[in-house]
């Protein structure tokens, strides 16, 4: 931001909008964008254009949380990442900050299925006066206190929905307020009180719960901040196939996050497990030697490991490598059968799973007395 603008004016309104206070001075306020969710890098800005080559003429405007767009820059005019803008909003004009301009726009437009050449997509109005700054952080301002309100109000109306977020226009003539509902609601006399209570024209967004939980934010089990909440911008479908594959636990109070929905984080090496766990024999396969018939206990996917026990529960498991496994599998095709597990099982994880039966026996024996 530009000094002038940010001299004697407090910022602390737009911290969700990237903006931050340094802690050298109370006056030294400015924009950093590692603070915004949806600041990206650009790694084409060094990179100089060849001269028959005309700058890209739309920028990628990026809002409060998860809201950007894109944007036509008129004839003449250079923005560049960190410049705030007003642009055409309907109605009105709204302020915002730019998060890419020149070629990567291009780049982005196209992967988001955006035609630049299509006619209604927005302009650019100007670089924000001071004026305009000082109205939109009047305008962030009272969106704290118009979630409490609208609360209030929806529970005085009766009606089944979770205010999660509110988001000001920047010319302070609208309101997106987003909620959440498991049913249908009625809320044609909830818009009412809110257009005579704020003055602005009310529009009410429905969002599902996981992009509730990317507003709200919060910590998951794993001790971080949420990814759907820092960086995490698309949400795909998670299945419980996805924790199968991976071996895990079929509980549904370890794999739902704080929406309640399958954890985002199933996905991240689901198709690793996918690819590797193709050369693994099923797990209902069972394996018969002359000591006896053993069964699938643990698959260490990337170990290339699989545990077996036989069916007698002798309370031994035994770490057979995938190679050996394929072996005995081929002799039984041929009706063959080995003499026992232990002379195919890798003695360093015999050994290791020895001893934990053993401090387990030891442990419960020690509670008996």
């Amino acid at each position: 931001m530009e000094e002038n603008i940010c001299n004697n004016i407090s910022f602390e309104p737009v911290f969700s909008r990237g903006c931050c206070q340094s802690k050298a001075s109370p006056d030294d306020v400015k924009y950093a964008p590692s603070c915004a969710k949806l600041d990206v890098y650009d790694w084409l800005k060094d990179l100089p254009l060849p001269d028959s080559h005309t700058r890209f003429d739309c920028i990628e405007v990026r809002f409060k949380n998860n809201r950007k767009d894109f944007f036509r820059c008129p004839a003449g005019m250079f923005l560049h990442q960190g410049d705030i803008v007003a642009v055409e909003a309907s109605p009105g004009h709204d302020i915002g900050i730019v998060s890419l301009s020149g070629e990567l726009v291009r780049l982005q437009m196209k992967r988001k299925n955006v035609n630049p050449n299509k006619e209604d997509i927005r302009k650019v109005y100007r670089k924000a006066r001071q004026a305009d700054i000082e109205k939109w952080m009047i305008a962030v301002a009272r969106e704290n206190s118009a979630i409490v309100k609208c609360r209030v109000f929806a529970g005085n109306l009766g009606l089944k929905m979770k205010v999660n977020d509110v988001e000001f226009q920047g010319d302070e003539t609208k309101a997106i307020f987003y909620y959440t509902a498991d049913e249908r609601v009625d809320f044609r006399e909830l818009i009412k009180i809110l257009a005579e209570e704020f003055k602005v024209r009310i529009e009410m967004r429905q969002i599902g719960v996981r992009q509730e939980a990317s507003r709200l934010g919060g910590l998951g089990s794993c001790g971080r901040e949420l990814c759907c909440s820092t960086w995490l911008t698309s949400f795909h479908s998670v299945s419980t196939a996805a924790a199968r594959v991976q071996q895990m636990s079929l509980n549904p109070q370890k794999l739902a996050g704080q929406c309640s929905k399958l954890k985002c984080c199933l996905n991240y090496e689901f198709e690793a497990y996918q690819d590797a766990i193709k050369d693994f024999p099923d797990d209902n396969i069972v394996l018969k030697t002359r000591k006896g018939d053993a069964t699938v206990q643990k698959v260490d996917v990337f170990a290339g490991i699989i545990w077996f026990s036989y069916k007698t529960n002798d309370g031994e498991f035994y770490a057979l490598p995938l190679d050996k496994v394929k072996e005995i599998i081929q002799m039984n095709k041929n009706g063959k059968s080995p003499e026992k597990l232990e002379d195919f099982a890798r003695q360093k994880e015999k050994k290791v799973v020895l001893d934990m039966v053993s401090a387990n026996e030891d442990l419960h024996r020690f509670d008996k007395k």
